[in-house]
Protein backbone atom coordinates (compact mmCIF):
# COMPACT_ATOMS: atom_id res chain seq x y z
CA UNK A 1 0.00 0.00 0.00
CA UNK A 2 1.56 3.31 -1.09
CA UNK A 3 1.98 6.13 1.45
CA UNK A 4 -0.45 9.05 1.26
CA UNK A 5 0.55 11.97 -0.92
CA UNK A 6 2.25 14.73 1.07
CA UNK A 7 0.29 17.91 1.61
CA UNK A 8 1.70 20.32 -0.94
CA UNK A 9 -0.13 23.40 0.34
CA UNK A 10 2.17 26.18 1.59
CA UNK A 11 2.58 26.19 5.38
CA UNK A 12 1.26 28.91 7.67
CA UNK A 13 1.81 29.10 11.42
CA UNK A 14 -0.93 30.94 13.32
CA UNK A 15 0.17 32.59 16.57
CA UNK A 16 -2.92 33.69 18.44
CA UNK A 17 -4.33 33.82 21.95
CA UNK A 18 -5.95 36.27 24.36
CA UNK A 19 -4.65 39.76 25.00
CA UNK A 20 -1.30 39.91 26.83
CA UNK A 21 -0.48 36.25 26.14
CA UNK A 22 2.86 37.20 24.55
CA UNK A 23 1.98 36.71 20.88
CA UNK A 24 4.17 39.48 19.46
CA UNK A 25 7.42 38.51 21.15
CA UNK A 26 6.99 34.81 20.47
CA UNK A 27 6.03 35.33 16.81
CA UNK A 28 9.15 37.43 16.28
CA UNK A 29 11.30 34.74 17.87
CA UNK A 30 9.66 32.07 15.71
CA UNK A 31 10.11 34.13 12.55
CA UNK A 32 13.78 34.67 13.32
CA UNK A 33 14.33 31.01 14.09
CA UNK A 34 12.45 29.61 11.08
CA UNK A 35 13.17 32.29 8.44
CA UNK A 36 9.71 33.78 8.40
CA UNK A 37 7.74 36.99 8.17
CA UNK A 38 4.73 38.15 10.16
CA UNK A 39 1.28 38.88 8.75
CA UNK A 40 -0.68 41.00 11.22
CA UNK A 41 -4.06 39.55 12.27
CA UNK A 42 -5.07 42.27 14.74
CA UNK A 43 -8.02 44.29 13.46
CA UNK A 44 -6.79 47.50 15.13
CA UNK A 45 -3.14 47.42 14.09
CA UNK A 46 -4.13 48.06 10.47
CA UNK A 47 -4.84 51.70 11.41
CA UNK A 48 -2.29 54.46 11.12
CA UNK A 49 -1.60 56.81 14.07
CA UNK A 50 -3.05 54.27 16.55
CA UNK A 51 0.09 52.79 18.07
CA UNK A 52 -0.03 52.82 21.86
CA UNK A 53 -3.59 51.60 22.35
CA UNK A 54 -3.18 48.78 19.82
CA UNK A 55 0.14 47.53 21.25
CA UNK A 56 1.77 47.56 17.83
CA UNK A 57 5.19 45.99 17.51
CA UNK A 58 7.83 48.66 18.04
CA UNK A 59 9.93 49.98 15.18
CA UNK A 60 12.85 48.03 16.59
CA UNK A 61 10.81 44.82 16.52
CA UNK A 62 9.69 45.51 12.97
CA UNK A 63 13.31 46.05 12.02
CA UNK A 64 14.10 42.54 13.29
CA UNK A 65 11.37 40.81 11.26
CA UNK A 66 9.37 42.05 8.31
CA UNK A 67 5.72 42.72 9.23
CA UNK A 68 2.78 42.97 6.82
CA UNK A 69 -0.60 44.76 7.16
CA UNK A 70 0.35 47.24 9.85
CA UNK A 71 -0.48 50.94 9.25
CA UNK A 72 -2.28 50.33 5.95
CA UNK A 73 -5.45 52.46 6.36
CA UNK A 74 -6.46 55.69 8.10
CA UNK A 75 -8.70 55.46 11.20
CA UNK A 76 -11.77 56.68 9.28
CA UNK A 77 -11.39 54.19 6.43
CA UNK A 78 -13.66 51.13 6.31
CA UNK A 79 -11.76 47.88 6.72
CA UNK A 80 -13.45 44.50 6.87
CA UNK A 81 -12.65 40.83 7.32
CA UNK A 82 -13.32 40.41 3.61
CA UNK A 83 -10.68 42.93 2.67
CA UNK A 84 -8.33 41.40 5.24
CA UNK A 85 -8.75 37.98 3.62
CA UNK A 86 -7.63 39.41 0.28
CA UNK A 87 -4.78 41.50 1.71
CA UNK A 88 -3.43 38.82 4.03
CA UNK A 89 -3.50 36.09 1.40
CA UNK A 90 -1.67 38.39 -1.00
CA UNK A 91 0.96 38.99 1.68
CA UNK A 92 1.28 35.25 2.32
CA UNK A 93 1.71 34.57 -1.41
CA UNK A 94 4.51 37.11 -1.49
CA UNK A 95 6.18 35.54 1.53
CA UNK A 96 5.91 32.01 0.14
CA UNK A 97 7.15 33.12 -3.28
CA UNK A 98 10.37 34.19 -1.59
CA UNK A 99 10.73 30.81 0.07
CA UNK A 100 9.91 32.02 3.57
CA UNK A 101 7.34 31.01 6.21
CA UNK A 102 4.23 33.10 6.96
CA UNK A 103 3.39 33.60 10.65
CA UNK A 104 -0.18 34.91 10.98
CA UNK A 105 -0.13 36.74 14.30
CA UNK A 106 -2.88 38.44 16.26
CA UNK A 107 -5.97 38.00 18.38
CA UNK A 108 -8.80 38.79 15.94
CA UNK A 109 -10.44 35.41 15.46
CA UNK A 110 -12.64 36.47 12.53
CA UNK A 111 -9.62 37.73 10.60
CA UNK A 112 -7.72 34.49 11.22
CA UNK A 113 -10.68 32.45 10.06
CA UNK A 114 -11.11 34.63 6.96
CA UNK A 115 -7.47 34.00 6.05
CA UNK A 116 -7.55 30.25 6.66
CA UNK A 117 -11.02 29.35 5.42
CA UNK A 118 -12.34 32.17 3.28
CA UNK A 119 -15.54 34.09 3.91
CA UNK A 120 -19.22 33.66 3.16
CA UNK A 121 -20.22 35.57 0.05
CA UNK A 122 -23.16 37.44 1.49
CA UNK A 123 -23.21 40.19 -1.10
CA UNK A 124 -22.66 43.88 -0.59
CA UNK A 125 -23.86 45.48 2.61
CA UNK A 126 -26.95 47.68 2.66
CA UNK A 127 -25.89 50.82 4.54
CA UNK A 128 -29.45 52.11 4.98
CA UNK A 129 -30.78 48.84 6.34
CA UNK A 130 -27.79 48.45 8.63
CA UNK A 131 -28.18 52.01 9.90
CA UNK A 132 -31.87 51.37 10.61
CA UNK A 133 -31.08 48.20 12.56
CA UNK A 134 -28.32 49.98 14.49
CA UNK A 135 -30.71 52.82 15.30
CA UNK A 136 -33.32 50.32 16.48
CA UNK A 137 -30.74 48.68 18.71
CA UNK A 138 -29.77 52.04 20.22
CA UNK A 139 -33.44 52.71 20.94
CA UNK A 140 -33.83 49.27 22.53
CA UNK A 141 -30.75 49.90 24.66
CA UNK A 142 -32.26 53.18 25.84
CA UNK A 143 -35.44 51.33 26.79
CA UNK A 144 -33.51 48.76 28.80
CA UNK A 145 -33.96 45.95 26.28
CA UNK A 146 -30.47 45.26 24.81
CA UNK A 147 -31.33 41.79 23.45
CA UNK A 148 -34.36 42.83 21.37
CA UNK A 149 -32.68 42.26 17.99
CA UNK A 150 -31.24 38.93 19.13
CA UNK A 151 -34.75 37.74 20.07
CA UNK A 152 -35.95 38.74 16.62
CA UNK A 153 -33.13 36.73 15.10
CA UNK A 154 -34.07 33.77 17.30
CA UNK A 155 -37.61 33.90 15.91
CA UNK A 156 -36.40 34.04 12.30
CA UNK A 157 -33.28 31.90 12.39
CA UNK A 158 -32.92 29.93 15.64
CA UNK A 159 -29.72 28.20 14.49
CA UNK A 160 -27.97 31.50 13.80
CA UNK A 161 -29.21 32.91 17.11
CA UNK A 162 -27.78 29.93 19.02
CA UNK A 163 -24.41 30.51 17.38
CA UNK A 164 -24.28 34.29 17.95
CA UNK A 165 -23.99 35.69 21.47
CA UNK A 166 -26.73 38.25 22.31
CA UNK A 167 -24.05 40.84 23.10
CA UNK A 168 -22.37 40.42 19.69
CA UNK A 169 -24.62 43.03 18.12
CA UNK A 170 -22.60 43.42 14.92
CA UNK A 171 -23.09 39.77 13.99
CA UNK A 172 -26.75 39.87 15.09
CA UNK A 173 -27.35 42.84 12.80
CA UNK A 174 -25.43 41.21 9.94
CA UNK A 175 -27.57 38.07 10.21
CA UNK A 176 -30.79 40.09 10.27
CA UNK A 177 -29.54 42.21 7.38
CA UNK A 178 -28.85 39.11 5.32
CA UNK A 179 -32.38 37.83 5.91
CA UNK A 180 -34.10 41.17 5.32
CA UNK A 181 -32.13 42.05 2.19
CA UNK A 182 -31.78 38.68 0.47
CA UNK A 183 -34.41 36.54 2.14
CA UNK A 184 -31.71 34.02 3.05
CA UNK A 185 -31.16 32.54 6.50
CA UNK A 186 -27.68 33.28 7.79
CA UNK A 187 -27.41 29.70 9.06
CA UNK A 188 -28.27 28.32 5.63
CA UNK A 189 -25.73 30.55 3.90
CA UNK A 190 -23.15 29.38 6.40
CA UNK A 191 -24.01 25.74 5.73
CA UNK A 192 -23.81 26.19 1.96
CA UNK A 193 -20.38 27.76 2.26
CA UNK A 194 -18.95 24.91 4.32
CA UNK A 195 -15.72 26.84 4.98
CA UNK A 196 -13.76 24.52 2.70
CA UNK A 197 -11.57 27.17 1.07
CA UNK A 198 -8.35 26.09 2.78
CA UNK A 199 -5.35 26.92 0.59
CA UNK A 200 -2.84 26.55 3.44
CA UNK A 201 -1.47 23.76 5.59
CA UNK A 202 -1.72 25.36 9.00
CA UNK A 203 -0.59 24.99 12.58
CA UNK A 204 -2.92 26.95 14.85
CA UNK A 205 -1.03 27.85 18.04
CA UNK A 206 -3.19 29.24 20.85
CA UNK A 207 -1.02 30.84 23.52
CA UNK A 208 -2.52 30.99 26.99
CA UNK A 209 -0.64 31.03 30.31
CA UNK A 210 -3.94 31.11 32.23
CA UNK A 211 -6.13 33.86 33.68
CA UNK A 212 -4.14 33.99 36.90
CA UNK A 213 -1.16 35.13 34.82
CA UNK A 214 -3.03 37.16 32.21
CA UNK A 215 -5.12 39.37 34.47
CA UNK A 216 -2.12 40.99 36.25
CA UNK A 217 -0.39 41.33 32.87
CA UNK A 218 -3.44 43.05 31.41
CA UNK A 219 -3.61 45.49 34.33
CA UNK A 220 0.09 46.28 33.97
CA UNK A 221 -0.23 46.65 30.18
CA UNK A 222 -3.05 49.17 30.57
CA UNK A 223 -1.02 51.14 33.09
CA UNK A 224 1.93 51.14 30.69
CA UNK A 225 -0.27 52.47 27.86
CA UNK A 226 -1.31 55.37 30.05
CA UNK A 227 2.32 56.04 31.01
CA UNK A 228 3.37 55.86 27.36
CA UNK A 229 0.86 58.55 26.39
CA UNK A 230 -2.41 56.95 25.29
CA UNK A 231 -4.36 60.07 26.25
CA UNK A 232 -2.02 62.19 24.14
CA UNK A 233 -2.45 59.75 21.26
CA UNK A 234 -6.24 60.12 21.45
CA UNK A 235 -5.95 63.90 21.53
CA UNK A 236 -3.63 63.82 18.52
CA UNK A 237 -6.13 61.65 16.64
CA UNK A 238 -8.91 64.10 17.41
CA UNK A 239 -6.75 66.99 16.24
CA UNK A 240 -6.29 65.11 12.96
CA UNK A 241 -10.09 65.03 12.61
CA UNK A 242 -10.75 61.48 13.79
CA UNK A 243 -13.74 61.79 16.11
CA UNK A 244 -15.11 59.56 18.83
CA UNK A 245 -17.94 58.38 16.55
CA UNK A 246 -15.56 56.34 14.37
CA UNK A 247 -15.61 52.56 14.79
CA UNK A 248 -11.83 52.56 15.24
CA UNK A 249 -12.09 55.10 18.05
CA UNK A 250 -14.61 52.91 19.83
CA UNK A 251 -11.99 50.25 20.52
CA UNK A 252 -10.83 49.45 24.06
CA UNK A 253 -8.52 52.14 25.36
CA UNK A 254 -9.51 54.73 22.80
CA UNK A 255 -13.12 54.90 23.92
CA UNK A 256 -12.02 55.05 27.55
CA UNK A 257 -9.84 58.09 26.89
CA UNK A 258 -12.60 60.09 25.15
CA UNK A 259 -14.30 61.39 28.33
CA UNK A 260 -10.90 62.19 29.82
CA UNK A 261 -10.01 64.18 26.70
CA UNK A 262 -13.35 66.00 27.07
CA UNK A 263 -12.65 66.76 30.72
CA UNK A 264 -15.71 64.80 31.93
CA UNK A 265 -13.85 61.95 33.64
CA UNK A 266 -10.58 61.24 35.38
CA UNK A 267 -7.65 59.21 34.14
CA UNK A 268 -7.91 57.03 37.26
CA UNK A 269 -11.52 56.07 36.47
CA UNK A 270 -10.71 55.52 32.80
CA UNK A 271 -7.81 53.23 33.64
CA UNK A 272 -9.95 51.08 35.95
CA UNK A 273 -12.67 50.73 33.27
CA UNK A 274 -10.07 49.99 30.61
CA UNK A 275 -8.52 47.23 32.73
CA UNK A 276 -11.92 45.70 33.47
CA UNK A 277 -13.02 45.73 29.82
CA UNK A 278 -9.71 44.34 28.60
CA UNK A 279 -9.97 41.43 31.03
CA UNK A 280 -13.49 40.74 29.74
CA UNK A 281 -12.30 40.92 26.15
CA UNK A 282 -9.51 38.48 26.95
CA UNK A 283 -12.08 36.00 28.23
CA UNK A 284 -14.14 36.39 25.03
CA UNK A 285 -11.04 35.69 22.96
CA UNK A 286 -10.44 32.52 24.97
CA UNK A 287 -14.08 31.48 24.44
CA UNK A 288 -13.71 31.98 20.67
CA UNK A 289 -10.59 29.86 20.59
CA UNK A 290 -12.24 27.02 22.49
CA UNK A 291 -14.54 26.63 19.47
CA UNK A 292 -11.56 26.18 17.12
CA UNK A 293 -11.05 22.41 16.96
CA UNK A 294 -7.58 22.61 15.41
CA UNK A 295 -6.22 25.03 18.03
CA UNK A 296 -3.10 23.70 19.75
CA UNK A 297 -2.99 25.18 23.25
CA UNK A 298 0.52 26.11 24.37
CA UNK A 299 1.98 27.88 27.38
CA UNK A 300 4.13 30.79 26.12
CA UNK A 301 6.33 30.35 29.18
CA UNK A 302 7.56 27.09 27.63
CA UNK A 303 9.01 28.31 24.31
CA UNK A 304 11.13 25.21 23.67
CA UNK A 305 8.00 23.06 23.44
CA UNK A 306 6.54 25.55 20.97
CA UNK A 307 9.72 25.57 18.88
CA UNK A 308 9.64 21.76 18.69
CA UNK A 309 6.00 21.81 17.65
CA UNK A 310 6.63 24.32 14.88
CA UNK A 311 9.71 22.45 13.69
CA UNK A 312 7.73 19.20 13.44
CA UNK A 313 4.92 20.94 11.57
CA UNK A 314 7.28 22.51 9.04
CA UNK A 315 8.88 19.11 8.53
CA UNK A 316 5.48 17.78 7.54
CA UNK A 317 4.76 15.85 10.71
CA UNK A 318 1.64 17.84 11.59
CA UNK A 319 -1.01 19.34 9.34
CA UNK A 320 -4.14 21.40 9.74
Amino acid sequence: MSPPDPDSRPPVVVVTGPTAAGKTALAIELALRFDGEIVNADSMQVYRYMDIGTSKPSLAQRAQVRHHLIDIVDPDAPYSAGRFALDSRAAARDIHARGRIAFLTGGTGLYIRAFLEGLIDAGDADPELRAALEQEHEKAMGEGDPTRLHRRLADRDPEAARRIHPNDIRRVIRALELGDRQGRLASRVRGEHGFEDRPYRSLHLALDPGAEVLDPRIDACCERMIEDGLLREVRDLRERGYGAELRSMGAIGYRHMQPVADGSDTLKNALAAMQRDTRRFSRRQRTWLRRVPEAVWMDPREPDAIFRRVEAFLAGQATG
